[in-house]
């Protein structure tokens, strides 16, 4: 069906819809259901987040990061711009690389697949900043909004195809499960999952055969906004929270880096860990199925399917404080910031470190010195 779909939109064909008419009967009014089962408040809107990140690397020449697509992509839901994914992403890079990252964001909150023209437009009238690599996350709204997949590929690949002609790298992080959201029952949790899905895979098929990169984005929040719902969901029960958005970005940001010959795997098939060589549309089919997987183009018709090794990035400096890139730096564990750096690598986080050590108790005594129960005895 991806396979149909990619080539009905490579060829003009229109008439490939993601699911049946009489589905899709069933499909509107579960989503009137489910509408009023989310937004239980507004979310406010997406920070810009764009500026310099990465000051403390220097005033060398910046990488230039541009990010495109809907709410996703805007970050829609969180309140700070650090929290935004591109914010996380340039953070990520500027750490990775040692180099300070310049971002710009041009996608729109509620975009559909049919206003990346646009956007490719006015980030490319810029001559002076075009961008090194871009990335896009879209889709979800074509699903909801009930756009023929054959139209929403064709847009992306085109999308695709101008930012590659332009000299930029583009990495695509494909439409999200929608079967994943809590408020979201059954029948309507089955075809949303069959149709963004189909979507994901379909959108991997065009990407990878005009030179760009995907990332499974897929059910990937899915076990963690089941686990941890008021964590992960924004205000709006709907969008992701800035943890949600930090898991999102963390996945992305090992194919954002390698497309820049900067992550220390090279592209090269790692079978223990499930990688594989196969035809661009079982490759694709695989990767929507398991969230975080990377398919990029090998020899046609072949695409290789790889899962990248996600690694810590060192905390910022203080003198970073401050700087765009201190705001894009959450709290908790697992963000972009926190993971990537080579030197990280096979160094476990509590290793070597006693649960006492550096502790006010543990520094406070000094050796041979009697203990606060012995003094009271």
């Amino acid at each position: 069906m991806a396979r149909r779909i990619a080539a009905g939109a490579a060829y003009g064909g229109g008439g490939l819809g993601l699911i049946g008419a009489a589905a899709m009967g069933v499909l509107l009014a579960e989503v009137q259901l489910a509408k009023r089962s989310v937004g239980g408040g507004a979310a406010p809107l997406p920070p810009r987040g764009e500026g310099l990140y990465g000051l403390a690397f220097g005033s060398s020449e910046p990488l230039r990061l541009a990010v495109l697509g809907d709410s996703t992509a805007a970050g829609q839901g969180v309140r700070r711009a650090g929290q935004t994914p591109g914010a996380l992403l340039a953070s990520g890079l500027a750490a990775v690389a040692e180099r300070p990252v310049a971002l710009r964001n041009v996608a729109l909150a509620g975009a559909q697949s049919d206003d990346l023209e646009r956007q490719v437009t006015q980030l490319l009238a810029d001559e002076a900043r075009l961008p090194d690599v871009c990335v896009i996350m879209i889709g979800a709204n074509d699903v909801t909004h009930r756009m023929p997949a054959t139209q929403s590929v064709r847009y992306l690949s085109e999308a695709v195809r101008r930012l590659r002609t332009a000299g930029a790298e583009a990495v695509v992080g494909t439409c999200p499960d929608l079967g994943t959201i809590e408020p979201v029952y059954q029948p309507l949790r089955w075809l949303a999952r069959r149709a963004s899905r189909q979507l994901a895979a379909a959108q991997t098929i065009g990407v990878v055969e005009q030179g760009g990169r995907t990332v499974s984005l897929g059910d990937l929040l899915g076990p963690e906004f089941a686990a941890n719902p008021r964590e992960m969901f924004g205000v709006d029960n709907y969008h992701p929270s800035a943890e949600g958005y930090a898991t999102a970005a963390m996945a992305v940001l090992p194919t954002l880096c390698a497309v820049l010959g900067l992550w220390p795997e090279a592209d090269r098939l790692e079978p223990e860990r499930d990688e594989d060589m196969l035809p661009v549309a079982r490759a694709a089919a695989e990767a929507a199925s398991e969230a975080g997987t990377e398919v990029t183009a090998a020899r046609a018709p072949w695409a290789l399917l790889k899962h990248r090794r996600r690694r810590r990035l060192p905390p910022p400096s203080p003198e970073s404080e401050g700087t765009p890139e201190s705001e894009g730096t959450p709290e908790s564990e697992g963000t972009p910031e926190s993971e990537g750096t080579p030197e990280s690598e096979g160094t476990p986080e509590s290793e070597g470190t006693p649960e006492s050590e550096g502790t006010p108790e543990a520094s406070a005594q000094a050796p041979g010195e009697p203990t606060e129960e012995a003094r009271r005895a």
